[in-house]
């Protein structure tokens, strides 16, 4: 039996979470778990990670993990919330210490430390029931991005998108597009057949149906910025000039404030508030 893949789409960040299970222990982990937050109003909902949750427990799974491809800048992770609620370890990658340090200075906070509960690198295993969950180490968008393999399929997190839309911006601070390409080369040496699964979906101009699981084949045949025969050189000059024309996202400020302490929010004024910083001017 394969792998149990459960996909959950959250609309308002267009992030695709993932609930991955042994089918035959039926232990469990989450990928890319979202923490619901509207920057109008600065409310905040479990709402959609509550969703996920209810699914495992419904289908009588036991969850080992949240598996944390990186530190996001697009949405705020339900992560702590999950640990807190299941017993769940919070995974990423090591080099996530890089980048607590780097938006530790941008906000003015000392970095955090052993906030995640484990750090794996490139050749890294972790035990799902019967199942092993593989790690590579793919930088590029962020210093600190893993894909996971478990089974036939690679969690690959913003590194790759669907074909017709691309791949990762590597302009963030960390991030670099030489490193970049050199990774998703990584990815697309697995087996063709390898199925890839994608932290997130933009509608392209043609498509009016939102995807998230391709393969290494179809990536290397018509990926539209990195399909074989493209070289770094070329991809390199792409991606710089495409990330000089890209906004922020919206949530990057909140966002990383709250994920490089795996999704724990501030500590409460003394009045019982929960405050996030803006920095002005800092970007």
């Amino acid at each position: 039996m394969k792998l149990i893949i459960r996909p959950f789409f959250d609309t308002a960040t267009n992030t695709v979470t993932y609930l991955v299970a042994d089918p035959a222990t039926r232990r469990a982990a989450i990928i890319d778990p979202v923490l619901d937050f509207d920057p109008k109003s600065a409310r905040l909902s479990t709402a959609s990670a509550d969703a996920v949750l209810d699914a495992a427990r419904a289908d009588g799974l036991v969850l080992d993990y949240v598996l944390e491809t990186h530190a996001h800048a697009d949405h705020l992770s339900a992560a702590d919330h999950i640990r807190r609620l299941t017993g769940a370890k919070i995974v990423i990658g090591r080099h996530i210490e890089t980048v607590q340090q780097a938006f530790g200075a941008l906000f003015e906070t000392e970095a955090p430390t052993r906030v995640f509960d484990v750090l794996v690198d490139e050749g890294d295993t972790l035990k799902l029931g019967d199942l092993d969950i593989g790690v590579l180490h793919t930088p590029g968008h962020t210093p600190a991005c893993v894909t996971y393999l478990i089974d036939d399929a690679a969690f690959v997190g913003d590194t790759l998108f669907m074909p017709d839309y691309g791949t990762a911006r590597a302009d963030f601070p960390g991030g670099d597009a030489a490193t970049l390409y050199r990774s998703i080369r990584k990815i697309l040496a697995l087996p063709p057949e390898t199925r890839i699964f994608v932290c997130h979906d933009y509608l392209p101009e043609g498509r009016s149906a939102y995807a998230w699981e391709t393969s290494v084949a179809a990536e290397r045949a018509g990926n539209v910025h990195v399909h074989d025969g493209v070289g770094e050189a070329d991809f390199v000059a792409m991606r710089q000039a495409r990330d000089k024309t890209l906004a922020a996202p919206v949530l990057i400020l909140p966002s990383l404030q709250v994920n490089i302490q795996a999704g724990a929010l501030p500590e409460p004024s003394g009045k019982g508030r929960v405050f996030l910083k803006l920095p002005v001017n800092a970007l």
